[in-house]
């Protein structure tokens, strides 16, 4: 996770590169997650897609129950 090490040091709000390093996966493999239907990702305009920091930790912990 780049420079930030605590939950509480992150944005509210996460782009693409965001969760790219918290995942420690390439910005493409981001860009699909904000393609999922069960991703809950918040559009804005056209093109931009962010998830909001909680329900980026939410949707992650569900994906390893």
């Amino acid at each position: 996770m780049s420079n930030r090490t605590k939950y509480d040091e992150l944005p509210l709000v996460l782009n693409a590169k965001d969760v790219a390093d918290i995942l420690g996966i390439s910005l493409t493999a981001a860009y699909r997650l904000f393609d999922r239907d069960d991703f809950p990702t918040i559009r804005t305009g056209m093109r931009r897609k962010l998830v909001s920091r909680e329900a980026f930790f939410d949707w992650l912990n569900r994906q390893h129950r």
